[in-house]
């Protein structure tokens, strides 16, 4: 499984983090089904341009020069950042974090195989695909050859044409650049002279992947941002230096929106997991917040929504308040666990049949052995739950309150539940008696 990594020039928001949560969950589910996954996720450190359309300068070489540093201080620091924060998330490690700058050799000899079979051509500003060549270009996710681009780079023949390689502007001082076999005559009947350059975007995703999976791989993930232009550069130079597919199946997650906006670094509408934490909130919130909607659907995000998911993640945890040993896996809901997850991921049918088990008459033992069971999907983390030690006088006060409601007098148990509520624990009702739990 290939995953598309993110491209180290800021930090990641919570919309970016979606996807690696979805290619997560996919893997889980694999594994959970008994698959072995070998997954590997790129880490962009150059080729990255600020526009769509092959111009722009260099996303890494920007935040540079703005921020005074090298680029290899700001690849390290961000990608640093980003592991951090899927490790938070409990996200699974890749077997490798492939960072593109370590594939130059690669990209030069796949754009080079393409050369030697006439899908290539040359311009005054670096190498680009021929898509007219490409029989079938754009169609993942059925995008018409129109609308693959806004803009034209120089020299480009078409549209839809994106660039292989860049040559580094005259007098333009890159930190990140090689020597290229390609080069512009000086004269005639001269032989070009070589230029510096670098990658394209694209590139480095199909050098990667193939060359630490092979192709065919299995199942390639990415976001939904991805199938317009990314994903279809990436079938198009692969399969025609290859004459095979990339990968059997694409896996795409939809946005995270805010206010029904695309959460984006370009509108600063975005939040990152560090916000998650100011706003007061456990970032494994936001990974329950994630698994409670669909991935193929778009998932709006608010306070409330993350106030939810805490709610929630809050009283799974609840479960474990207690030790008990000598539990079993209740099969009944395994079996239902296991066909919610099989039916396209269906993590929310998946929760349902968790709280179906939480409200069930089954004894505590059986559903934590249950819940854990499920864990190895879900990822919440419940396995380092520690029982919940309550201080004596919050059980006093939980005492006190449940005698009130047996008298009817809820004004009191009602006073006695906010003093509880102020100390910092919650009191849930339920058929055998009250639950104490953290806030």
């Amino acid at each position: 499984m290939y995953t598309c990594g993110p491209t180290v020039y800021s930090y990641a928001h919570i919309g970016n983090l979606r996807a690696y949560i979805a290619a997560d969950m996919l893997r889980r589910v694999l594994e959970y089904n008994g698959l072995k996954v070998k997954q590997v996720i790129n880490i962009t450190d150059v080729g990255h341009l600020t526009s769509n359309a092959d111009t722009g300068e260099d996303k890494v070489e920007q935040e540079a020069k703005k921020e005074y540093k090298t680029a290899k201080q700001i690849t390290k620091f961000y990608a640093d950042q980003f592991i951090k924060d899927i490790k938070a998330l409990n996200i699974k490690s890749p077997v490798k974090f492939a960072w593109a700058s370590k594939y130059i050799k690669e990209q030069i000899t796949l754009i080079r195989r393409l050369e030697r079979k006439g899908y290539t051509y040359t311009t005054s500003d670096g190498v680009y695909f021929d898509t007219a060549k490409f029989k079938g270009y754009g169609r993942l996710g059925k995008i018409s050859s129109g609308k693959a681009r806004i803009a034209h780079s120089l020299g480009k023949k078409r549209e839809t044409d994106f660039a292989l390689w860049k040559f580094s502007a005259k007098g333009e001082k890159r930190q990140q650049e090689w020597l290229s076999p390609w080069g512009v005559a000086t004269g005639p009947g001269k032989r070009p002279l070589a230029r510096r350059g670098f990658p394209g975007w694209h590139i480095e995703c199909s050098a990667i992947s193939t060359t630490e999976l092979g192709q065919p791989f299995d199942i390639h993930t990415g976001g939904i941002d991805h199938v317009l232009i990314h994903h279809n550069d990436e079938i198009a130079q692969s399969e025609a230096a290859y004459g095979k597919p990339l990968a059997n199946f694409w896996i795409h997650n939809e946005f995270l929106l805010v206010d029904d906006k695309k959460m984006a670094k370009s509108v600063r509408n975005f939040y990152t997991l560090a916000d998650v934490v100011k706003l007061g909130y456990d970032q494994m919130a936001f990974r329950y917040l994630a698994i409670a909607g669909q991935y193929r659907n778009k998932l709006h995000f608010s306070k409330a929504a993350l106030e939810g998911a805490q709610n929630s993640l809050d009283k799974l945890r609840g479960v474990f308040n207690e030790k008990t040993k000598g539990g079993k896996v209740a099969q009944a809901y395994k079996k239902k666990f296991l066909s919610a997850i099989n039916d396209d991921l269906n993590l929310p049918r998946a929760l349902s049949v968790v709280w179906d088990l939480v409200r069930s008459d089954r004894t505590l033992a059986d559903k934590q052995a249950t819940l854990l069971d499920f864990d190895r999907v879900l990822g919440l983390g419940l396995m380092g739950v520690k029982p919940l030690k309550i201080p004596s006088e919050i059980a006093k006060l939980a005492r006190r309150r449940e005698i009130a409601r047996r008298a009817g007098d809820w004004r009191l148990a009602d006073k006695i539940r906010i003093q509880i509520a102020k100390a910092g624990f919650a009191v849930d009702d339920t058929n055998r008696g009250p639950k104490l739990r953290k806030k």
